[in-house]
C-alpha cells in the first residue's frame, strides 16, 4: 500500500518583505484531521511528466489527497533547473509551487531494472499522467495497450503537443502552441507586435483539461470497474479556446464580420490610467455603462445611439474606450475606486507582480504562506484557493529532491534493503 497524503497543523504565517505579516488563518478542522476524509484521498498517481502542464495537474490531484510518486530521469525535471534560482541546484521556485505534496523517485526507463520498477509502481496505481511524445512512450514500452494489460483500471492520461494530424510528432513547449494556436495573433490585433502572453497559459490550461478528463474517467471506472486512454492535446485544446472566443462573426456561413472581438482586442481595452496609476474596470452591461457615464460626468452619452446599448458599445468600442480613457485621466486611482464602489461598477485597483503580494485580500485569504522547506529553507508558498465543504484541507508534504523517496517505495513495492542499493548503484535507479 503506497502512503497516502500527510496531514499537519497549520504552519505559522508571515507576510512577504514589505506587507504586513499575514495572520494564523481560523482552521475549521479539527486539530488531528483525518487524511482519509480529503477528495481524494486513496487515490495513486503516477507522476510521469516534466515541464508545467503534467505538473500542475498532478499538484492539484496532490492537494486534495491523492498519493502522486513523480517519476524522473536522472537529472531530473526540466523546471527543476530553468525556473530562477534556489539555494539548492534544481530546486527553482517554480519546481517548488508545482511538485508540493509529491514523492520523487529517479528511473532509467532504458534500464531493464528501471522498467521492472515502473511496472510494479503501474500495476497499483489508479492514475498515469506522461507528457512524452508517442514515438517515445512506444520506445520505453509506456504505451497504453502494454500498460492496461497489467491494470486494467488504470486511467492513463497522455498530455500531447498535437493529436492526429500532420504535425503528430512536432515537439511543443507553452511558446508553441500559443504561436500556432492564435494566442500570440491577438497580442498583434491589438498592439501591431505578435507577443506570447508572459505566464505559460497553454500549459496551466491544458493541465486543467487534463485533470478535468483525469475526474471524469475515474468517476466513469465507479460504473464500469475499468480504465481507458486519454489523449488530452495542447494545440488543438488551445486552438478551440481561442476560435470559440474570437471567431465572432466568421462563426456563421456566410461569415458576418472578420474574426476577432474587437472588445477585447481593442489596444485600449487594457487598465485604464489615472492621474496617478490605473484602474481595472469592466462594464459588460447597460446598467453598468449608464452608471459610469454618470460617475464620469458624461450623462450626454447615455442618449447617444453609439453608446446607449451593448450592442451598440460593441460595435463602437474604440470610441467608447477614448472617452472612458479622458475622464479617468482627471481623477487619482483611489478617488476612481470609490466612485465605482459606490455606482456598483466593476472595478478594483491595478497590482504588480510586487503589490499583488501585499494585496489586503490576498493576505486577508491566507493565499501566501510562509514555510520552512527542510532543503531550502524559508519560503512561500501558495495556497490552494479552493475550498471544499466535505473535505479535509491538509498541509502538504514538501516538494521533493530529486529521487528524495527511492528508497521509501522501493521497500514498499516489496524489494528488499539491498535489492534497492543494488538497483541504485547500478544507476538505475536514483534516490536516498
Amino acid at each position: 500500500m503506497l502512503h497516502g497524503i500527510a496531514c499537519h497543523r497549520p504552519r505559522k504565517r508571515g507576510g512577504p518583505s514589505g506587507a504586513p505579516a499575514l495572520p494564523m488563518t481560523q482552521s475549521t478542522q479539527s486539530n488531528t484531521p483525518d487524511p482519509s476524509q480529503a477528495a481524494l484521498a486513496g487515490v495513486r498517481v503516477l507522476d510521469f511528466t516534466s515541464a508545467v502542464v503534467g505538473p500542475y495537474a498532478a499538484k492539484i490531484m496532490a492537494d486534495h489527497g491523492a498519493d502522486v510518486i513523480k517519476i524522473e530521469a536522472g537529472d531530473g525535471d526540466v523546471i527543476r533547473w530553468i525556473a530562477g534560482p534556489s539555494p539548492t541546484p534544481g530546486m527553482s521556485g517554480k519546481f517548488l509551487h508545482l511538485n508540493r505534496g509529491k514523492r520523487s523517485i529517479a528511473l532509467d526507463l532504458k534500464s531493464e531494472a528501471g522498467r521492472e520498477v515502473a511496472m510494479a509502481l503501474v500495476e497499483r496505481a489508479d492514475v498515469m499522467l506522461i507528457n512524452m511524445r508517442p514515438r517515445a512512450i512506444e520506445r520505453l514500452g509506456l504505451d497504453y495497450a502494454a500498460l492496461a494489460a497489467r491494470n486494467p483500471r488504470l486511467v492513463y492520461c497522455s498530455m500531447v503537443g498535437f493529436g492526429p494530424g500532420p504535425y503528430r510528432d512536432t515537439p511543443a513547449y507553452d511558446s508553441i502552441i500559443q504561436g500556432g494556436s492564435g494566442v500570440a495573433a491577438l497580442a498583434e490585433m491589438a498592439t501591431g507586435v505578435p507577443r506570447y502572453v508572459p505566464y505559460v497559459v497553454a500549459d496551466r490550461t491544458v493541465g486543467l483539461m487534463a485533470l478535468n478528463a483525469v475526474l471524469m474517467a475515474l468517476f466513469q471506472r465507479e460504473r464500469t470497474g475499468r480504465g481507458q486512454r486519454l489523449e488530452v492535446p495542447m494545440f488543438e485544446n488551445m486552438a478551440a479556446l481561442v476560435m470559440s472566443e474570437h471567431l465572432y462573426g466568421a462563426t456563421f456561413d456566410p461569415p458576418l464580420s472578420e474574426p476577432g472581438d474587437l472588445r477585447l482586442i481593442d489596444p485600449q481595452a487594457s487598465p485604464v490610467k489615472t492621474l496617478d496609476g490605473y484602474v481595472c474596470l469592466t462594464t459588460n452591461t447597460d446598467a453598468q455603462a449608464h452608471a459610469l457615464m454618470d460617475v464620469m460626468g458624461r450623462p450626454e452619452m447615455k442618449e447617444d445611439p453609439r453608446f446607449r446599448t451593448k450592442q451598440a458599445r460593441a460595435a463602437h468600442s474604440s470610441e467608447y474606450f477614448a472617452i472612458r480613457a479622458q475622464a479617468m485621466a482627471e481623477r487619482t486611482t483611489r478617488e476612481w475606486l470609490e466612485a465605482l464602489a459606490a455606482a456598483d461598477i466593476p472595478a478594483m485597483p491595478y497590482n504588480t507582480l510586487d503589490s499583488l503580494r501585499s494585496d489586503p485580500h490576498i493576505v486577508g485569504a491566507g493565499l501566501l504562506r510562509r514555510v520552512e522547506h527542510p532543503s531550502e529553507g524559508a519560503m512561500w508558498d501558495i495556497a490552494d484557493p479552493t475550498s471544499m465543504s466535505g473535505s479535509v484541507a491538509c498541509e502538504m508534504r514538501p516538494a521533493p529532491l530529486l529521487g528524495e523517496h527511492g528508497l521509501e517505495i522501493l521497500r514498499e513495492l516489496g524489494y528488499s534493503d539491498e535489492a534497492a542499493r543494488r538497483m541504485m548503484e547500478q544507476g538505475a535507479v536514483g534516490g536516498r
